[in-house]
């Protein structure tokens, strides 16, 4: 099939924001495929970002743009132009190809299809070494040499993994179901063992139902795991679960999936990368557990010398600087915390029910490294167990069904996560960036301040894009230009005279900022017209919450 078709595809979906409509258009898609287009396409339709396939691996938004340019003829200021007025480089480089200055120069005449654009993607994601970014640039000029503009369009997508067409992963679960008259719960369930839906896709294609139903959980293919709904409050949390449950500390980790097979051992991320390396003593201390085989579900926290937990920023140096490891091990400590056993010695325990799996996972590995736990029916108990959560330094709590499975992929009501929470903030809009896609023509998202009392200043605590509405964004960008103090790239500073209240899940200790604070998950309730900035909140007050988010209850 010729790649402009996945292109067109793309385009439809862009214009439709009907669940049912994307859903039946890419099913009849997938069944007009044959079966080596069916895995491309797959990966193709989520993007770099979504799919299982890290396609293009390595090309940067610079790299991306310095060959668009070479190969359109397209003048730098030209670009930015384009840039400014879409906010998306896929759009941007479509825009591009239509006024291309430079005629099309190819050894191929023919059209590209999709099986070999995703083989020279993965190519390039392949090249390493010595000149591999040159490599993989001449790699992407052969293929935009040879796309006309929807086309060049799409590819740029792909390799950032922005596709913005709407259709998601779980989308593509059903039109698989509906293409190959599956049931939703059988490729919800494969797509759940293999964490790579493409592939599954593949297999039905290939080998048809029987190919995905017997699919089973083994050591060193990561899993999708269990994701947990929200609960405004314990309450909430124990009448779902029918008067009684089982309540976890939450905690602000990385979520990561461990395999164990004698004395080798695998540590996988939220994403199912291998991050071994960055946690060796985790693998250590792995090696310990009474069993030969596992698979084990659980968090690791960053915390100072005396066990004390750490914001989440601190941890994030550990999978960011793999070759720096050895030092940054010195001055990172780590805690394992886990939760669940999906696996052990040859037992899948998934469709156990939680107790049942608690008590595995009691007896496999040391108490100090798993989740505190509390099993309650009253509503008192739980809100003293969510007040010595948050006293520890924790988020708040999990409530788990005492009968539920651990359904893999889902998120699900037999999990449901509790915070506290904060009062709302009202602070000050000190600056703004350009959006991206259909926000490109609006300042959307905003640099928050507080006023320091003592020096008078509006000190940073926070970023949000998240809460106005398309009307509020195109009133408050007015208003911002006519505040601009300054612009540097695509931020605009402006005078400190905007209140606005926020909502935000918690304060952290951060280095990001000058203050050493940061809004965790900040989003705009309203704007405050009535306030001036010198009524909106002080510096002095997010420390006084900071120190008491530990004492909620």
């Amino acid at each position: 099939m010729e790649f402009s078709k996945l292109a067109e595809l793309c385009e439809k979906l862009e214009k439709t924001r009907k669940r049912n409509v994307m859903i039946e258009t890419v099913a009849r898609f997938i069944s007009g495929l044959e079966k080596s287009e069916v895995r491309p396409v797959c990966d193709m339709l989520l993007g770099k970002s979504a799919s299982a396939s890290e396609l293009g691996k390595g090309l940067g938004w610079e790299s991306i743009k310095k060959v668009v340019l070479k190969v359109t003829g397209l003048k730098e200021s030209e670009f930015w132009k384009f840039f400014k007025e879409t906010g998306d480089l896929g759009e941007t480089t479509k825009i591009a190809f239509e006024k291309r200055k430079i005629a099309p120069v190819s050894l191929h005449p023919r059209q590209l299809t999709v099986e070999e654009v995703w083989a020279i993607l993965h190519k390039i994601s392949e090249i390493s070494g010595k000149g591999a970014n040159e490599r993989k640039e001449k790699l992407l000029e052969g293929l935009l040499n040879r796309c006309g503009p929807t086309e060049a369009k799409l590819l740029v997508k792909i390799l950032t993994g922005e596709m913005r067409t709407g259709f998601k992963g779980e989308m593509l679960k059903n039109s698989l179901a509906k293409a190959f008259g599956i049931s939703e719960e059988e490729i919800e369930r494969a797509v759940g063992v293999m964490a790579d839906i493409s592939e599954v896709a593949a297999r039905i294609a290939e080998k048809g139902k029987d190919a995905i139903s017997s699919l089973q959980i083994s050591t060193f293919q990561p899993v999708e795991p269990m994701l947990a709904q929200i609960a405004k409050d314990v309450q909430e949390a124990l009448s779902l679960h029918g008067g009684q449950t089982s309540f976890e500390f939450k905690l602000d980790g990385a979520r990561i999936q461990l395999h164990k097979k004698g004395s080798i051992v695998k540590v996988f991320s939220r994403s199912l990368k291998d991050v071994s390396v960055c946690l060796p003593e985790i693998v250590e201390k792995v090696q310990e557990i009474k069993a030969e085989e596992a698979i084990l579900d659980g968090e690791v926290i960053a915390v100072d010398q005396h066990g004390n937990p750490l914001p989440f920023q601190y941890l994030l140096r550990r999978f960011r600087r793999e070759m720096e490891v050895p030092k940054i091990v010195k001055g990172i400590f780590l805690k394992l915390q886990l939760f669940d056993v999906l696996y052990v010695d040859g037992q899948v325990t998934t469709n156990l029910p939680y107790l049942q799996r608690r008590e595995k996972l009691l007896n496999l590995i040391p108490p100090d490294c798993i989740v505190p736990a509390m099993i309650t029916s009253s509503k008192k108990e739980a809100e003293e167990f969510l007040n010595e959560a948050i006293k520890q330094g924790h988020e708040g709590l999990v409530a788990k069904a005492l009968h539920g499975k651990y359904l893999l992929g889902s998120r699900s009501e037999l999990w449901l996560k509790i915070k506290p929470v904060l009062e709302p903030l009202d602070l000050v809009i000190v600056g703004a960036e350009w959006g991206h896609g259909r926000r490109a023509r609006y300042l959307s998202d905003y640099y928050l301040g507080a006023l320091d009392e003592k020096t008078g200043k509006f000190e940073i605590v926070g970023k949000t894009f998240k809460g106005l509405s398309d009307k509020e964004l195109e009133q408050m960008t007015k208003r911002l230009i006519d505040l601009k103090i300054s612009e540097e790239g695509r931020t605009v500073w402006v005078k400190p005279e905007i209140v606005v209240e926020v909502f935000y899940n918690e304060i952290q200790k951060s280095p990001k900022y000058p203050c050493g604070m940061a809004l965790r998950f900040a989003r705009i309730n309203r704007i405050r017209e009535e306030k001036t900035a010198e009524q909106a909140d002080t510096l002095q007050k997010l420390r006084k919450i900071f120190e008491s988010q530990r004492k909620i209850y």
